[in-house]
């Protein structure tokens, strides 16, 4: 199992510059952990993409629906006191965003606290830095 950064996770349902390593990765390991936020995340890009005339009303649907499909299909984690007391830590220590920090939190939930037993996939250079940091094996 690995753990999938929002980013990370688009890329598998809408054609980007990574897509097909992401594709490679997700065939390697079907088994996908993601933070609670992940759906909203991802509906925020995708929809961003739509009012940018990026995406077709089409294209939008499907790629909400894949998205949908795979965070029910794998493990969510679920917010909790102790991903919120770690994501301020989190932010104290590196410079990214909120709903960043919480995804860093989940995973290292989802870690059992022992980050280098999880593998940390995502697209964000902020994020992946971080989460490296915090001793994460980041891919691609």
């Amino acid at each position: 199992m690995r753990f999938w950064d929002s980013s990370a996770l688009l890329g598998l349902v809408i054609q980007e510059k990574e897509s097909h390593k992401l594709d490679l990765l997700s065939q390697s390991d079907p088994d996908i952990s993601v933070w609670w936020g992940t759906r909203v995340e991802g509906a925020s890009a995708v929809s961003r993409l739509e009012r940018e005339g990026k995406l077709e009303s089409k294209e939008v649907e499907q790629s909400l629906h894949e998205l949908i499909e795979m965070i029910q299909a794998g493990n969510e984690i679920q917010p909790s006191e102790t991903i919120r007391t770690n994501a301020v830590r989190i932010l104290r220590m590196h410079p990214i965003r909120a709903a960043d920090a919480l995804q860093l939190a989940a995973a290292f939930q989802a870690s059992e606290g022992h980050p280098p037993s999880l593998e940390f996939v995502c697209l964000d250079a902020r994020l992946s830095l971080a989460a490296a940091k915090e001793g994460f094996q980041v891919l691609p």
